[in-house]
């Protein structure tokens, strides 16, 4: 026996080197594999590009006005001064021969009229320009001199070169700010994925288009921080083995593009790109690029857009390969280690599966979340050759006995049981189920103001200290926590297990919060802390319960009019000054054993009938006294005789600081009406 596992580890051990060989050195045609398998990442994520930045482009209606490109200068010229409030002019082409005198100077004298410009060039393995020594010492004013001075020091360049670069003539390189490289490589299955921040050209380092217009609008170089890593204005890229940075993709038509037609034809104001960056590109069937990408085809230039919404939206996606290597050693060896501990097949095959969906749930909630790239093709493919090994070895060591172990498995899985093993999956699909349910929100009172003055680290351990006790009051009464909602909690009884009394439930755990959070309350001033004041609210209703959410991730949750009047009455608390309120649904179900007292009969924002609501009272002698006293003061508002009511309610403003006196108090003072009261709450 241990021999046989012995025997496993080392095999195990040969394969999880060649993998991780293939993983790091991108061995094809598993790269390819690779790349196909995490391009869903792209689709799971609903992040924005940047509102800031507009692509200007010369599409077909463009072309149909102002015909086939290239066009003359004049043209081009005419859109460009419409640019000039623009913060960056990012130009996607090339002029790389001259017209005639004229028509290239009024080109160059709109380029030289905007704020900040970057032109196009680009490098290749063949070309028949000539750069004279001016040209050239026009682009080297575009080199990342402090980026490769490290570079040289370090003896590691990684990024790519060309020989040859087509650039503009000379008039247009002395309008730009600064030129920067739109080439670019595909991946090995031909899709572009990647960015280049730089590329070598005749020994010096040339930045990418987006790049150089990050530079202008930081006023910053690039800074090397490790080998893989360059950072600009405190932000870090994370670069590949070529110096290119993994792209974050975004819906196709969430780019904000317009048509170059529009610009000209003045259908655009010039004010509509104040402080942005343009980038200007061609989109015309012929004249412009469209490439492949995981998200389908784009237009080449949106690689740039993409780029710099990535930097600029904090979507930048982080590489991490050692958590690649690491999860392909840990799905390599989960086999065996199950082995050691689970003996039927099935269970092992569930759990490695289990396990193996868990992971690659919270892996793609990391990029979604994150923008962490974690590779889970080789992770998979370890797991799938690991337990291939071990199930034919362990069938193989055992084909003797099968009948025995199929007699034995049959022997301890019934009918009955093997069909609710058949049904389980059912119970996790998705919908739901009408159930009468008590909703249970509660909220912290100038929660914003709390915020503000502690810093980060201690709020969320403020917090935590507040969630533990309320937590523990729901559960402690049979109820489900539902979620943390920022400083809020939704939680409800009945459900997915039945509750007697639900709503009796519900109400004992509201009292039992605001016992506990007496005792927090005390801790807290001791320590020099602002006590937690808050409100909760309570209704009963029949709503929807059960899995909401998508085939890969759901959560067990209610749904329903019933739900959003509970967050809405836990929102009325203050408006009334008090901790727990009810709705005359839940009133009715709990009985003798709570005291309450009527407030009023209100219409919430949603409802056009009015909601009759109390106050949930502790049941003290206090409290007591102090509702036989109010319901005095309520029956004589009710029938108008307010200075009489007034009176009273003054009296319990005194004598218990009764913030429902004072909120019918003002009431009388305004003259309002003691009808049916609209609150709009959200």
């Amino acid at each position: 026996m241990f021999t046989r596992k012995l025997l496993y580890f080392v095999i195990l051990s040969f394969v999880g080197a060649l993998l991780l060989y293939l993983s790091i050195n991108r061995v094809e045609p598993f790269e390819s594999f690779s790349l196909r398998f995490n391009d869903i990442n792209f689709n799971l994520q609903k992040k924005e590009p940047n509102k800031d930045i507009v692509f200007v482009a010369i599409d077909e209606p463009s072309v149909n006005e102002f015909g086939r490109w290239p066009w003359k200068r004049e043209i081009l010229a005419k859109g460009i001064d419409k640019l000039t409030e623009s913060q960056i002019l990012i130009m996607d082409m090339i002029f790389s021969e001259p017209t005639n005198e004229r028509s290239d100077k009024i080109l160059s004298d709109s380029i030289a009229n905007v704020n900040a410009s970057v032109c196009g060039f680009f490098l290749r393995q063949k070309a028949t320009q000539l750069m004279g020594e001016e040209e050239l010492d026009l682009l080297d004013d575009s080199v990342l001199d402090l980026l490769q001075s490290q570079i040289a020091r370090e003896s590691n360049p990684i990024f790519v070169s060309a020989p040859y670069a087509e650039i503009n003539i000379l008039q247009v390189l002395q309008s730009c700010s600064l030129s920067g490289s739109f080439s670019t490589l595909a991946e090995s299955d031909k899709l572009l994925r990647s960015y280049p921040v730089s590329l070598y050209f005749h020994n010096k380092l040339f930045p990418s288009l987006s790049v150089q217009a990050l530079r202008i609008k930081y006023d910053k170089d690039i800074i090397r921080v490790s080998e893989n890593e360059v950072s600009l204005n405190k932000k870090t890229i994370t670069l590949n083995d070529k110096g290119f940075v993994r792209l974050n993709f975004y819906k196709r038509q969430q780019y904000n593009i317009v048509s170059f037609l529009d610009l000209v034809n003045g259908k655009i104001e010039p004010s509509f790109f104040k402080d942005k960056i343009v980038l200007l590109g061609i989109t015309e069937i012929g004249a412009g690029d469209v490439v492949s990408t995981p998200v389908g085809f784009l237009y080449g230039p949106l690689l740039h857009y993409t780029f710099l919404s990535n930097f600029l939206e904090d979507h930048l996606i982080v590489e991490k390969q050692l958590w690649t290597s690491l999860l392909i050693i840990f799905f390599l060896f989960l086999p065996l280690l199950l082995l050691l501990l689970v003996k039927k097949t099935l269970y092992r095959s569930l759990l490695n599966a289990t396990i193996y969906i868990l992971v690659y749930i919270g892996v793609r909630y990391l990029f979604v979340e994150y923008m962490l790239y974690i590779d889970l093709f080789y992770p998979l493919l370890a797991l799938l050759i690991s337990v291939m090994l071990i199930e034919m070895f362990e069938f193989n060591s055992h084909e003797k006995k099968s009948k025995f172990i199929k007699d034995a498995f049959s022997a301890y899985l019934s009918s009955s049981l093997l069909e609710q093993l058949v049904k389980k999956p059912d119970s996790l699909s998705l919908g739901g189920e009408k159930k009468e349910l008590t909703i249970l929100f509660s909220d912290i009172r100038g929660f914003t103001t709390l915020s503000e003055s502690m810093s980060a680290h201690d709020l969320v351990h403020l917090l935590n200290r507040y969630f533990t006790p309320m937590t523990d009051a729901v559960l402690e009464h049979n109820g489900m926590l539902d979620k943390y909602i920022g400083d809020a909690i939704m939680a409800f009884f009945n459900a997915p297990v039945d509750v007697k009394e639900h709503a009796k439930k519900a109400c004992f755990s509201a009292l039992d919060m605001i016992e506990k959070l007496k005792e927090l309350n005390q801790e807290l001033l001791l320590e020099g802390i602002q006590p937690i004041e808050i409100g909760i609210g309570i209704n009963t209703a029949e709503v929807v319960v059960g899995n909401m959410g998508s085939d890969t991730r759901f959560n067990y949750t209610v749904m329903g009019d019933g739900v959003n009047l509970a967050s809405r009455v836990e929102a009325l608390t203050k408006q009334y000054g008090v901790n727990i309120i009810i709705t005359e649904f839940t009133r009715i179900q709990i009985g003798s054993e709570f005291l309450w007292r009527e407030l009023e009969p209100v219409i919430v924002k949603g409802k056009d009938e009015a909601i009759l609501l109390y106050e949930l009272m502790p049941l003290n002698e206090k409290s007591l006294k102090q509702k036989e006293l109010y319901n005095t003061a309520l029956e004589l508002y009710k029938t108008r005789e307010c200075s009489q009511a007034k009176k009273i309610f003054l009296q319990l403003s005194k004598e218990y600081n009764d913030s429902v006196a004072k909120y019918f108090i003002e009431k009388i003072k305004r003259g309002v009406d003691s009808g049916v009261q609209r609150m709009q709450v959200k």
